[in-house]
């Protein structure tokens, strides 16, 4: 993939998220977009470049549609949160391709998609099955780009307390070295190296669907 430039306006949806809080900054840099449009659940804080946009994800279809040179989605959950694994599909699955369909309208040419490394819709993983499955989604939409960013652990303080990912941040730099030849694709990566990675993504114009791992994200 080659040739990023900047741009007008991109559409983002995740954006008080670990990954996609981060986002906004790269996605607002250098030779990158002059207008972010933040799809949130509540009201957000607007500063230069960034525009909150409070929508209910239920009900995208009937929200006017955001004309935009990329779209990317960093929504996400944990089951724990969600309170159930409806609950957790109707974040991981429904509201991002929603989202994707909601971009589609405005004309976005490029999707970019936190997912998870390992995604697949016939996992056994119910996990990775909704990643999978919401990958399968939005690859049928008809995007000219779109690329599904597969990072292992996030590495990065959230707000709210996982205490998994604290036991995996304090092992990373510990285990991921070891992770070598097909287990690289595994490794622990900083949230704000995806964030980087998307923007890039996001900036690109080379057709086709496309999975980043960790050496893609990381490069």
């Amino acid at each position: 993939m080659g040739g990023s430039h900047g741009a007008g306006t991109v559409l983002l949806a995740g954006s008080t998220g670990l990954v996609g809080g981060r986002a906004v900054s790269h996605l607002l840099g250098p030779r990158a977009f002059e207008r972010v449009v933040a799809l949130v659940r509540r009201e957000g804080e607007a500063r230069s470049g960034l525009e909150p946009r409070v929508v209910d994800f239920g009900r995208l279809e009937g929200e006017p549609p955001v004309v935009a040179a990329a779209a990317v989605c960093a929504l996400g959950t944990t089951i724990a949160k969600a309170g159930s694994p409806a609950a957790f599909r109707a974040v991981d699955v429904d509201a991002v391709v929603a989202f994707a369909r909601f971009a589609r309208r405005g004309g976005a040419p490029t999707f970019v998609l936190v997912s998870s490394v390992g995604a697949s819709a016939r996992s056994s993983n119910f996990y990775l099955r909704c990643k999978g499955e919401a990958e399968e989604a939005i690859a049928g939409l008809g995007f000219a780009t779109f690329v599904a960013l597969r990072p292992g652990l996030l590495l990065g303080d959230r707000q709210e307390s996982r205490p998994a990912e604290a036991i995996g941040r304090a092992l990373q730099p510990l285990v991921n070295p070891l992770m070598l030849g097909p287990l690289r694709r595994y490794r622990a990566v900083a949230a704000d190296a995806v964030a980087a990675a998307a923007a890039r993504a996001a900036l690109d114009r080379t057709p086709g669907r496309f999975t980043w791992e960790y050496d893609a994200i990381v490069g």
